[in-house]
């Protein structure tokens, strides 16, 4: 038989049972876009991790010397020639235009003392000019202000530890920690800025200085610890990696992803996304499971009439074809809607995105960063070949079964079958 005739029969088939066709397609077209919203919920809200946690650590991408991410110490820093060849990279065309912020930082693990108190704090030399456009911190000041230019001792902290150690605003006190000969150096700082950032490990634990007086301090000239890149997007993350991956070869520094350098955050998406796929397969079971009733109901109900078509020379396996047809035909259109559907109500109902302020705080935190109550949904093009092929496979599965059926109905058995 032509295949356009069994697309023809597998047509009229589904129209002639369309109340059953309607509700099924009903179901799968609503599974569907649902399926893309919570797709591109999920990819917006892990952009939003990544961003947030990207921010307030070490980048999206970390370049440092060998052992620094797993010692944090000093004397693992980038050299001056080092500095000089990332610096010199970093110009590079291909990165200029996909960087957003490249923060050359010096991370040293001290001790914050005054005369109420000693804590142990994460002091990060920055470059005032380039910062803000980072961390952001400069935005979240509840006294004082942030780094400028020509500020030399001044020092921006958070804000439990300034209650800790009982410090205000011009209040002095003394970082200790070891320089780069092994010997334990201090250094008289004075607050210039009190920060909350909502997160307790740095509220009670970073303090910002200039990063020429960080380098005075230890001893390291004009050397960093690293230099911590923050881009435009992840999806850029790849070609990054590779341009600068050339440094790990010439000058022998690391060139580290967030993966690596964030393990609690690349541990919560990966666990997000778990239960992002068993909430899918879920729903993909429901969506097989109502065509292969939709299907395998018409094929046992019209018994007499493929016996018929068999007596009239339809072979077994063009009648499973046909069926198959059927299946295939009922998800593709239905598919087709439902993805449809899916993008336009997602792009046109929340492309400002969703506001999850009344079930939260402004801000909150989780996997060591802070994560914005407005998620914005994103799609991309892996989300929709994703589903594209979803919707392939679910009609392929759906409709193997009825197919098989079709093709073991036997033609003196149909005739016992009324119509």
């Amino acid at each position: 038989m032509p295949f356009g005739l069994l697309i023809k029969l597998a047509l009229r088939n589904l129209r002639r049972q369309m109340r059953r066709s309607i509700l099924t397609a009903a179901a799968m077209i609503i599974g569907l876009a649902l399926l893309v919203f919570s797709l591109a919920l999920a990819e917006g809200s892990h952009q939003d991790w990544i961003k947030g946690g990207s921010r307030m650590a070490s980048g999206h991408i970390t370049i440092q010397a060998p052992d620094f991410l797993r010692t944090k110490k000093i004397r693992h820093h980038l050299d001056v020639s080092q500095t000089e060849s990332v610096r010199r990279m970093l110009e590079d065309t291909t990165l200029t235009d996909i960087i957003e912020a490249a923060s050359p930082r010096l991370t040293i693990l001290g001790l914050a003392n005054s005369p109420a108190n000693a804590l142990p704090v994460l002091v990060l030399g920055v470059d005032h000019r380039i910062e803000p456009f980072f961390s952001q911190l400069n935005e979240k000041v509840v006294e004082g202000r942030y780094l400028e230019e020509g500020d030399r001792l001044q020092a921006f902290v958070g804000k439990t530890l300034a209650e800790r150690l009982r410090l205000d605003i011009g209040s002095r006190f003394v970082l200790t920690a070891q320089d780069a000969s092994g010997e334990m150096a201090g250094q008289l700082m004075r607050v210039v800025g009190i920060f909350s950032l909502g997160l307790p490990s740095a509220d009670q634990g970073m303090i910002h200085i200039p990063i020429t007086t960080a380098q005075s301090w230890l001893g390291l000239e004009e050397s960093v610890t690293s230099f911590d890149i923050l881009l435009e997007s992840t999806e850029a993350e790849e070609v990054a990696m590779a341009t600068l991956g050339a440094l790990e070869e010439t000058d022998g520094v690391d060139v580290i992803g967030w993966r690596e350098s964030l393990p609690e955050l690349n541990s919560a998406v990966a666990m997000d996304n778990f239960g992002n796929y068993i909430f899918h397969g879920i729903l993909f079971a429901i969506i097989t499971l109502a065509i292969v009733n939709t299907v395998l109901m018409s094929v046992l109900q019209r018994v007499r009439e493929f016996g018929v078509l068999r007596a009239l020379g339809l072979r077994r396996r063009e009648a499973g074809m046909m069926v198959f047809f059927e299946g295939m035909l009922l998800t593709v259109l239905s598919g087709g809607i439902g993805i449809t559907l899916g993008i336009g109500l997602t792009w046109g109902l929340f492309r400002n995105g969703l506001d999850f302020t009344a079930l939260m705080d402004t801000d909150f935190s989780a996997a060591g960063t802070i994560i914005s109550p407005i998620i914005v949904p994103q799609f991309t093009a892996g989300q929709i070949i994703a589903a594209v092929l979803s919707i392939v496979t679910i009609g392929a599965l759906s409709s193997i079964y009825p197919a098989y059926r079709a093709t073991k109905i036997d033609v003196a058995e149909s005739m016992k079958f009324e119509t």
